[in-house]
């Protein structure tokens, strides 16, 4: 596991400077999210469902900080109703572990504070969309390094002993 996220940690920090430019640390908040909830092919659902509510959540909120003057306090009451939300959110299964869903969150409000971009002004550069980008990659580059892991561990099968000659 070492080697696996020490080389693809490697390869995500490219690729995210020439490839896909997301925030890298919404990548590497991501991929922990994706072990956090369990890692394997349902981690890979359970953290992108709970990192995208996390992202919408704080979409709302920060648009409805926006859309209410944009005040401090405007913010701390969009931002408290949206942290109530997410806890709220765990109620559904797939989004049960609350602590991916503020991942979500987190992510989409330091991309703003990251790259400037407001949630209320619609481009490609939206920071909602950006965040979404970056989760889902996150936890791609989680579910790869997973999987680079098993492989280099996989021991190869026991040889069968040489039954020539043998009698039944």
């Amino acid at each position: 596991m070492t080697l696996s996220i020490g080389v693809l940690g490697g390869v995500a920090v490219a690729f995210t400077a020439t490839v896909i430019t997301v925030p890298i640390w919404v990548v590497f908040l991501a991929w922990a999210s994706f072990f956090f909830v369990g890692g394997g092919p349902a981690g890979w659902v359970r953290s992108v469902a709970s990192n995208l509510v996390g992202v919408v959540i704080a979409v709302a909120s920060l648009y409805a900080a926006y859309l209410l003057g944009g005040s401090l306090t405007a913010t701390a009451i969009a931002v408290g109703v949206g942290s109530a939300l997410m806890v709220q959110a765990s109620w559904v299964g797939l989004l049960s572990t609350t602590p991916a869903v503020v991942v979500g969150f987190a992510s989409t409000v330091s991309t703003v504070a990251g790259t400037g971009a407001l949630v209320h002004e619609t481009s490609i550069s939206h920071p909602g969309l950006v965040a979404a980008c970056a989760c889902v990659l996150g936890a791609t580059f989680g579910i790869a390094s997973e999987y680079l892991a098993n492989v280099m561990t996989k021991t190869a099968p026991a040889q069968r002993p040489d039954t020539k000659g043998a009698t039944a």
